[in-house]
């Protein structure tokens, strides 16, 4: 960020903002000018019109806007506006792509002008940084690759600020600076807690919570842990949950002045007060083979997870003083989200079954948990949300576009991505300041999708 000292200003004020984002509350200062005269003036006109056309330089953020996995507030829901309602034949058009990034499943984070993922290569996982032109400015280790079972990196690195957190399949913990790529600190996870790796591996791209990094370990001795992100040492943990890890990335929610961390472990699910670190809750959940992977949903004192067989649950979330509960409001079988994700758009969940509706898409009302449509026009698999569309990629690579309407899914335009390695289609799309990311591989596409879309 750039920061302009003037003798000649005065502070008189001070408004402060609250958003809800990521990163919880900024504060604005206002300023008033004194005795400047003609230079003062013409100086400060001069700055005003270099940093109009500099805008990340006055916020320390680029226009796009995605520190982490899923975006600021973890719904899957870009903020993005004016987008093309459809695309020519073939696709949109294809801005750049870049190869070397190592074979994995991450997505990419956006933020301050940087892209940033992550990849197994050769025995080492490496984190990338990009410039938005695809030219990469430098590439750290984060502990070794994951070899298999579906060997390849999992969890997305997470911007805050100047810096970047990346946790590895093994549990490698670790905070990189976003310029330079040094790593300031570095943590297992499961080694200092006690813990043992889970069949597939740890999934979770980690959560930032003001001075705290979020990580589940799981195990016998916590379930969630907080970390001071400046250097990694333990601020609290939570008492263990009595099974491991599942694959699920943490959510934060605050419902009635109690701020919560809702997480899947292998057999639950959890609330966490975010303060201390005490047990709010454990609902039941399992699933065959432990797979609790997609993250939960909140809105308005409700919760939604959804897993593989097991299939969909809303919960209300009852609080009273630092003490919470849950209890669930409806079940549905059809919505049996494998890892894909699902979406809450305007009173309707999106997303793809697994086995019980044979991968089909499907809505469900988020009041009344009824099935609105399950259709199959492209495989299961991923999915985000922007300006009313859905931008669906299934796991073997074909890309459609599709209006959020809950009465079908009516797909306006598809086109096939290029593979960039081994392995099915995984990692999950990112739609951001008019580019459409897609990763496969060991290759990033990224694609323009603003309206009018661009001509060759």
């Amino acid at each position: 960020m750039v920061c302009l000292w003037w003798r000649q200003m005065e502070v008189i004020g001070e408004y402060k903002c609250s958003r809800q984002m990521l990163f919880g509350k900024f504060k604005l200062r206002v300023v008033r000018i004194r005795d400047w005269g003609w230079g003062g003036l013409l100086r400060l006109l001069l700055i005003l019109l270099f940093l109009s056309g500099n805008s990340r330089l006055v916020w320390g953020e680029g226009e796009c806007f995605w520190p982490q996995f899923h975006g600021p507030r973890r719904d899957n829901i870009s903020d993005a506006t004016g987008l093309a309602r459809s695309w020519p034949e073939g696709g949109p058009p294809l801005l750049w792509s870049v190869a070397g990034l190592g074979h994995g499943f991450s997505s990419v984070a956006v933020a301050r002008g940087r892209i940033l993922t992550a990849g197994d290569r050769d025995d080492r996982t490496v984190i990338t940084c990009m410039d938005l032109g695809g030219r990469i400015l430098w590439q750290a280790e984060n502990g070794p690759a994951w070899p298999g079972p579906v060997p390849g990196s999992r969890g997305t690195p997470t911007i805050d600020g100047t810096f970047v957190y990346h946790q590895n399949a093994h549990g490698d913990l670790a905070c990189f600076e976003l310029e330079t790529g040094r790593k300031v600190w570095h943590l297992n996870v499961l080694k200092e807690f006690g813990a043992e790796n889970i069949e597939w591996a740890l999934a979770e791209s980690p959560l930032v919570d003001g001075p705290r990094v979020i990580s589940c370990p799981g195990g016998p001795n916590t379930a969630v842990v907080a970390l001071e992100k400046g250097t990694g040492r333990l601020v609290w943990k939570s008492p263990s949950a009595g099974d491991k890890a599942g694959y699920c990335s943490p959510i934060l929610a605050e419902w009635q002045g109690l701020r919560m961390i809702m997480v899947l472990t292998a057999k639950a699910f959890i609330g966490v007060n975010a303060d201390n670190g005490e047990l709010l809750w454990r609902f039941p959940h399992e699933t065959p083979f432990d797979e609790n992977i997609t993250s939960p949903i909140f809105h308005d004192g409700f919760v939604f997870i959804s897993t593989r067989t097991t299939g969909s649950v809303l919960l209300r979330v009852d609080v009273s003083g630092e003490k919470a509960s849950v209890t669930p409001v409806w079940r549905n079988l059809d919505l049996d989200n494998q890892h894909g994700g699902v979406i809450l758009y305007q009173g309707y969940l999106y997303g793809a079954s697994h086995v019980n509706q044979q991968g089909k898409w499907i809505c469900v009302d988020w009041k009344t948990g009824q099935t609105q449509f399950m259709e199959r026009p492209i495989g299961k698999g991923t999915l985000t949300l922007a300006d009313g569309m859905l931008f669906l990629m299934s796991e073997t690579g074909e890309v459609a576009l599709a209006p959020a309407r809950p009465n079908r899914l009516e797909i306006v335009s598809r086109f096939k991505l290029p593979r960039g390695g081994p392995g099915p289609y995984w990692a999950h799309p990112v739609v951001c300041d008019g580019r459409l990311y897609l990763r496969h591989s060991d290759r990033l596409f990224v694609y323009e999708v603003r309206h009018p879309v661009a001509k060759d």
